[in-house]
């Protein structure tokens, strides 16, 4: 049953508040990791925006716009402008598909690959901060439960 609904003749009360919404949960989290990731990228010139790049760019170099922005699931129009600023940064250099003239390649500048060890190094931290107190076990629980949500919300998605 829905909340909101009636039943005989009473609206049902939503026991739906912030505090146990998983939602909300996920999106103060995910807040919280990027205002701390932020914060330690900021000595090394690079944004959170330009790191979740760098790491789909670290794993496969030489992609379009278009597949960077499916791999991330963000609109073209939002990578583009990060690209650009990745660009004018020194972070990426940009050539003509020899295939499709209309598609530009994106590769990685010798800076960018530089940065990779302290930038990932400095994501790790974050990670680390965020699990103390937590076993071993419990982390990588807590990972395949987060995979679980993942799968379970593209499913829905698709369905």
């Amino acid at each position: 049953r829905k909340a909101g609904m009636e039943r005989k003749g009473k609206p049902i009360q939503s026991q739906f508040t912030r505090v146990n919404s998983l939602g909300y949960k996920f999106y103060r989290l995910a807040h919280l990791f990027a205002q701390a990731l932020d914060e330690r990228l900021a000595s090394h010139n690079v944004t959170v925006g330009q790191f979740r790049m760098l790491l789909v760019l670290w794993e496969r170099e030489d992609v379009t716009q278009a597949e960077i922005a499916h791999l991330l699931d963000v609109e073209q129009p939002t990578v583009a402008s990060t690209l650009r600023r990745m660009e004018r940064d020194g972070l990426i250099t940009t050539t003509g598909d020899p295939s499709d003239r209309r598609r530009t390649r994106i590769v990685l500048t010798k800076r960018a690959h530089a940065l990779r060890e302290s930038l990932t190094w400095e994501a790790q931290s974050v990670n680390e901060v965020a699990v103390i107190g937590l076993s071993s076990d419990d982390t990588a629980r807590l990972h395949s439960l987060l995979d679980h949500l993942t799968r379970a919300l593209v499913e829905s998605n698709r369905a």
